[in-house]
């Protein structure tokens, strides 16, 4: 057990930043329950009201933000980063982490312990203590999701930016996160602002959380093909654009876009919703990219 004087030390120096969306309401009382003694600011990019009213009946919240519309993952980081005043924040981007003192603790040791270090994220596993992706190559250099398994911390190129803890001065002297990336890809384009400082990343090997990965949290099923679709697509080809990368998908969905479009207008005539959208998704990626790039 974390001795008590750890345990108000970390209080005094680190707020924790939820960002919140459509999420299962036991997720999020598991995930209140292991952090309810933090300072705890709450981003919803679902304007529940019925659940900030749930939450504040059990729970003491020391920001809530309801946003009327989902801003995404980027900009409602941001917002949190702006109501921080400790020093340490950590970041989750959701309530799939159960995330406790300890494991929070290994974070703030390790970040202090490597003096390049710019933030810390920690070594996820499953229900059944399963190792699970959290990071490894950037996306362009071949990155699968696989776990990075060593027997202490690893300096890696990229982290899950769902659970990272860093310093909110260093995160704003480097500009926050890019409001561009909605949902996807916004992990690659930090970590890489990060190397480019000549700092680190670092995932600690004793922090432990058990993370649910992997599943989009929206229930609307043509809500989600689109999300998959066009923010996954866009924010592809924008990646690779802002960081002067090669694309071989830009000239991929250039040349399929006619076909798209046909089989767009085919699948709205014969009513067949999913599909419609799929394609719908992918053309507004492609036109919105276009348009940025003119």
């Amino acid at each position: 057990m974390i001795e008590k004087n750890i345990i108000n030390m970390i209080n005094k120096k680190l707020t924790i930043l939820i960002i919140l969306y459509e999420e299962k309401n036991e997720l999020i009382k598991k995930c209140l329950d292991k952090i309810k003694n933090f300072k705890i600011i709450i981003i919803d990019n679902a304007n529940d009201k019925e659940l900030k009213k749930k939450i504040f009946l059990n729970y003491k919240i020391y920001k809530y933000f309801l946003n009327k519309k989902n801003v995404g993952f980027s900009k409602a980081a941001n917002q949190g980063i702006l109501q921080c005043d400790t020093e340490y924040l950590l970041l989750l981007g959701g309530a799939d982490c159960f995330i406790t003192y300890e494991d929070i603790n290994e974070l703030i040791i390790a970040k202090e312990k490597y003096k390049d270090c710019f933030l810390t994220s920690p070594t996820f596993v499953d229900a059944n203590g399963n190792y699970t992706y959290n990071g490894g190559p950037f996306y362009e250099d071949g990155a699968k999701n696989e776990p990075l398994i060593n027997d202490g911390d690893v300096c890696t190129n990229t982290v899950l930016t769902s659970t990272i803890l860093f310093r909110v001065e260093d995160i704003k002297n480097i500009g926050m996160f890019d409001e561009q990336f909605f949902l996807y890809f916004l992990d690659d384009d930090l970590c890489r602002r990060i190397k480019k400082l000549k700092k680190s990343v670092i995932q600690v090997f004793k922090s432990k959380p058990v993370h649910q990965s992997g599943q989009l949290k929206i229930k609307n099923p043509l809500k989600k093909i689109f999300f998959r679709n066009y923010y996954y697509d866009y924010e592809e080809l924008y990646y690779f654009y802002k960081n002067k990368i090669h694309n071989k998908r830009y000239f991929e969905l250039k040349k399929k876009a006619p076909k798209f479009i046909i089989k767009m207008i085919i699948n709205f005539i014969i009513i067949r919703p999913k599909k419609f959208v799929y394609y719908f998704a992918k053309i507004l990626a492609f036109f919105k990219f276009q348009r940025l790039i003119k």
